[in-house]
């Protein structure tokens, strides 16, 4: 894969979401060793919450941050975070990256932990 295909992937999944300042939008960026996930006014242009694995992994004492396990953590904690900014519902952004393995497991700890959507 290369970065143009990823990027013209990134791009036609931004605009199919669409959120336009309706409802905030949860970015997930995958990296080899951690992930990373954002709660982004795109109204404010502002970040609401933030949340990744080298945090996750001191709070819920994994040994490895490039994991499923790690990767529902920081879907855990950030919807903790976004319930305590009084965010309910959202828009997933997955960016370029395929809904599965460690995406798809931070998009259902934070539906498991009360985020919408």
């Amino acid at each position: 894969m290369t970065n143009a295909h990823f990027k013209k992937r990134q791009a036609r999944n931004r605009f199919r979401i669409g959120s336009h300042g309706v409802r905030p939008r949860l970015s997930v960026f995958r990296s080899g060793k951690h992930i990373y996930a954002q709660l982004i006014d795109d109204g404010q242009q502002r970040t609401i919450a933030a949340a990744s694995t080298g945090e996750a992994v001191k709070t819920d004492g994994l040994k490895k941050t490039y994991n499923v396990a790690a990767a529902a953590a920081v879907g855990k904690l950030i919807a903790n975070r976004a319930i305590e900014e009084g965010v309910k519902r959202v828009v997933f952004d997955r960016g370029g990256y395929l809904y599965h393995g460690r995406v798809k497991a931070l998009a259902d700890a934070a539906r498991a932990a009360g985020l919408e959507f």
